[in-house]
């Protein structure tokens, strides 16, 4: 016999409003009546864009859950209320690169670290059938429960206070009501501000029981990622980065993504040096000791061109295939490199 799908006690009964649209969705009398407030919204979910021609399965499940609040004492970034990084965006073709001093780092230190502890809470959570809101609801309170801004929120009027990026989703996807189904891979990019600081790491995740391609993608990404951080040292060039991710990805099969990529980053979200993941790049700038940016390098089972679902945002393969992703804050040091997400 059915169960409920709140309590599993038996029951046949069954949501009749589901049914009208082939879904069963089986409650106890009790269960059907607490819960109706929040089960009536599944029948509001719909894809907002029906005549997109998506590159893969994944579908936008919306409505969105109402924007997060941030408590009054939280100190916040200079676009938390209109959206518009105006700090940001007078550095925009400037190539600097700012060396942070003692104070600034150790300030770094504690907002990296945050991040890291946001992340991990976030983790916990995955597993199939938990919605991408769900996530984002647990690192939004994970983060204000910390006095820091989840630095995504209402950045460039990005609604959530994460991205969560599942199977051909590259980066910048939008938490909603999809829920996860087994053999998903997720990319969860946590980004936090406090004390006038930002931090910025992500990291790919199995939902389930993932297919060997997808654990070859999700492993080549990984060992992308720290073979460049080794890389990293005071004289070297920023855009031989690029090199080093990119004979792993070409090796496996793979490629590197072209259109984003990793940043300078300390008061402000996004700023100098620019570090392409892929190779023959033309990144300006030099490491030296006090610069501190990140490296989070996007690799495909496929080609590596993208496009953007019309939410203006999420970022996908143009050919429906898998993508990975990893990320951490960086700092130059004396001798060689620190990882500032990794406590």
């Amino acid at each position: 016999m059915p169960s409920c799908s709140v309590c599993q006690v038996d029951t046949t009964r069954k949501c009749p409003k589901c049914l009208e649209k082939n879904i069963n969705s089986y409650f106890c009398d009790t269960c059907f009546k607490a819960n109706w407030t929040t089960h009536k919204i599944k029948h509001l979910e719909h894809n907002p864009f029906p005549a997109y021609n998506y590159t893969g399965k994944l579908r936008p499940v919306y409505p969105l859950s109402p924007r997060r609040e941030v408590p009054a004492h939280i100190p916040r970034p200079d676009y938390a209320v209109m959206g518009d990084p105006t700090s940001e965006r007078k550095l925009r073709n400037s190539t600097h690169i700012d060396v942070m001093n003692k104070d600034d780092i150790e300030k770094m230190r504690t907002v990296c670290k945050i991040g890291r502890e946001v992340l991990e809470a976030a983790k916990t959570a995955v597993r199939v059938g938990v919605t991408t809101d769900e996530i984002d609801r647990i690192v939004h309170e994970a983060t204000i429960s910390r006095n820091a801004y989840p630095s995504p929120l209402n950045y460039y009027n990005f609604p959530k206070s994460c991205c969560t990026s599942v199977n051909e989703v590259i980066c910048h996807g939008i938490p909603d009501r999809y829920a996860l189904q087994d053999g998903d891979i997720l990319n969860i990019d946590i980004s936090v501000f406090f004390e006038g600081f930002h931090s910025d790491l992500n990291e790919t995740v199995y939902v389930g029981n993932v297919d060997a391609e997808g654990v070859k993608l999700v492993e080549t990404t990984r060992l992308c990622l720290e073979k460049a951080i080794e890389f990293v040292k005071p004289g070297n060039l920023y855009r031989d980065i690029g090199e080093v991710i990119q004979k792993i990805a070409d090796e496996a099969g793979l490629s590197v993504v072209r259109t984003y990529c990793g940043h300078g980053i300390n008061k402000y979200f996004h700023c100098s040096p620019s570090i392409p993941h892929y190779a023959k790049n033309k990144a300006v700038g030099v490491m030296k000791p006090g610069h501190i940016f990140t490296i989070e390098p996007m690799i495909c089972e496929g080609g590596w061109k993208d496009e953007q679902w019309p939410d203006r945002w999420t970022a996908v393969t143009q050919d429906g295939k898998r993508s990975a992703q990893f990320e951490e804050t960086l700092l130059v040091t004396e001798t060689g490199v620190e990882i500032l997400t990794r406590v």
